[in-house]
């Protein structure tokens, strides 16, 4: 027997189909973001080394933002809003690092509609072990009281600071990837590879990402070829991708150094920031030149 059906009630059931259908629509609409946003971290080299050339100051491509992950006073930048990326991006007392020409090499190779979002949560002279989410209190229990006054400045837990920021981004972006430069303060340990898997995996739990989406991207420190104090760490950092299956190490080779043979040059920290994002755009399907 074949059933009519009441008008009334295909018509109720048409638009609450349509509605169901508008809602699904506006929910992957608001999932489907045109801001890439970087989480980048470690210590002195991604804070900056102080001081910004005029050439580095602009103009910068306004697709390319910084989200303030502190107070920003003298730059008029208030703690979790998004502001040309206009160095220093790390805190007010830091300077150019490889995030800046990071950023500026991505919009300049990706297509125009798409935005770049940059936070970077780094301290100076820190050992890995201050961004591992469970045991990081006994490292600030020992820390000199100059780098404690800098972790306050992240509210004393600056992995949490970091998921913090991240999880405030991702609320208008997607995050693509994650950038680390650190390592001097933790020459020669054999297990750092481990410990950044431990920080890597915490931050894609955390951010509920999928490590495929999210590749993390390691840069060398000053290399032997710039008489590095530390160059003896990048063949601990070069293994990291084995260690880390979705890990890629951008080499510092001929990216020059200060007298300290610590910290990179303005030139330095311009090339190195070209090759984190030679290696990263590759990886999100955009053609670029090979990585030097």
């Amino acid at each position: 027997m074949i059933m009519k059906l009441n008008p009334g009630i295909l018509l109720l059931a048409s638009l609450i189909l349509c509605s169901t259908t508008s809602c699904s629509t506006t929910s992957v609409s608001s999932h489907t973001s045109k801001r890439f946003v970087f989480l980048c971290f470690g210590q002195s080299n991604m804070e900056g080394f102080p001081g910004v050339d005029p050439e580095d100051k602009g103009p910068v491509d306004e697709r390319l933002q910084v989200l303030a992950a502190v107070d920003f006073p003298n730059q008029s930048r208030t703690k979790g809003n998004w502001y040309p990326a206009v160095p220093p991006l790390c805190r007010p007392s830091a300077g150019l690092c490889p995030a800046d020409y990071f950023g500026r090499t991505m919009v300049s190779n990706l297509p125009p509609n798409i935005k770049v979002g940059i936070i970077n949560v780094s301290i100076g002279g820190c050992k890995i072990e201050l961004f591992e989410k469970d045991t990081f209190q006994s490292y600030v229990a020992t820390a000199p009281k100059w780098m404690t006054n800098t972790i306050h400045t992240y509210s004393g837990n600056p992995y949490h600071h970091l998921v913090d920021m991240a999880k405030l981004a991702q609320k208008d972006g997607v995050i693509k990837g994650i950038l680390l430069h650190q390592g001097e303060s933790n020459t020669n340990d054999k297990e750092w590879p481990n410990k950044v898997k431990g920080i890597y995996a915490n931050l894609l739990k955390d951010l509920n990402l999928n490590g495929e989406d999210v590749p993390l991207i390691a840069g060398e420190l000053v290399s032997a070829d710039q008489k590095g104090a530390c160059a003896s760490m990048n063949k601990i950092i070069d293994t990291l991708p084995r260690t880390i299956p979705t890990a890629h190490v951008v080499s510092s080779a001929g990216c020059t150094s200060r007298p300290d043979h610590l910290h990179f040059t303005p030139e330095g920290y311009r090339e190195l920031g070209t090759r984190y994002a030679q290696t990263m755009l590759p990886l999100l399907g955009y053609k670029t030149a090979e990585p030097k």
